[in-house]
């Protein structure tokens, strides 16, 4: 037999009361039953706690050495217990998130995360920009747990993905260009263009199709602050999220919306299909909610 987490909890109940009957009548217990449990840890511990008397409770030495490490041990297994309970529900853990540079223009990333971390201050969430083309490794390889993308894109069947904002593209121009000075640029347009292709090249392909012609691609730079780092020094023109538009002010660029049916441009949040960690569970439960309830008042 083995000293457990009832003695302790009946030691320190009698040494806060030094009176086995109070001590007793705080657990719930029959004074017999906790002078036993008293005396089994005795045996177990090989030293006295408690003198006693008729009329008398006291601590022996060994007893005044014991009881406080005792209780900073009960009290430790008692914060381990709490921080069981709170990972079990989903309110302790780590999050790591990854994210393209344009998710973090969106807004929708900067109001989810903060509201997570405010409603859950004990999960830890770090977050880093990733090369789009790199997310699903990453989270296939469990080096990230969930991240901000533009569809479409290809990622694995043990992958799944929910759009958190519906945007559309616009076309970044040099301001000196001749197209700059209309209010609206038509697909057509763009016919003699040269492209800086962004890592979503889906916008720049919808807008060659729509205009009938094979776009003409002179840069890849990738992340949308380098697409339009490229327009601003004149040669190129871009298609990208609208989002982006709204809040990067590059010297030399101008933006305008294209002609026709809308092209849209969504933002979604990638994540494993059977993911185990409940904190990250906690995460993808409030964005779909948050994705609910921002689909319900528009």
């Amino acid at each position: 037999m083995n000293l457990e987490i009832r003695h302790l909890h009946c030691i320190l109940a009698v040494a806060r009361h030094l009176h086995f009957a109070r001590a007793a009548d705080e657990l719930g217990i029959a004074p017999p039953s906790l002078t036993k449990q008293i005396q089994d840890a005795e045996r177990l511990l090989k030293f006295r706690l408690f003198e006693r008397t008729r009329r008398s409770v006291s601590l022996t030495a060994a007893g005044e050495a014991y009881i406080p490490a005792a209780a900073a041990a009960l009290a430790q297994l008692e914060q381990a217990r709490e921080l069981g309970l709170l990972a079990e529900r989903g309110q302790l853990g780590r999050i790591r998130i990854g994210y393209i540079v344009s998710a973090a223009f969106a807004g929708v990333m900067r109001k989810t995360v903060t509201e997570f971390r405010r409603l859950h201050p004990l999960i830890d969430i770090e977050v880093a920009e990733i090369p789009m083309d790199e997310i699903p490794g990453r989270l296939v390889d469990r080096r990230i747990d969930v991240a901000y993308v533009r569809p479409p894109m290809r990622y694995p069947e043990e992958l799944q993905a929910t759009r958190v904002q519906q945007d559309e593209f616009v076309v970044a121009l040099p301001e000196d260009s001749a197209l700059a000075s209309q209010q609206v640029i038509a697909p057509q347009q763009l016919r003699d263009a040269q492209f800086a292709v962004p890592e979503q090249e889906s916008g720049t392909a919808e807008v060659a199709r729509r205009g009938r012609f094979s776009p003409r691609i002179a840069l890849r730079p990738g992340p949308l602050i380098a697409v339009l780092a490229s327009v601003s020094l004149g040669e190129t023109v871009a298609i990208i999220p609208a989002a982006l538009s709204a809040c990067v002010s590059l010297p030399g660029v101008v933006y305008r919306p294209l002609a026709g049916k809308p092209i849209p441009s969504e933002l979604a949040l990638l994540y494993r299909r059977h993911e185990r960690s409940r904190a990250v569970r906690a995460f993808l439960q409030y964005v779909r909610g948050e994705v609910e309830r921002g689909t319900a008042r528009s």
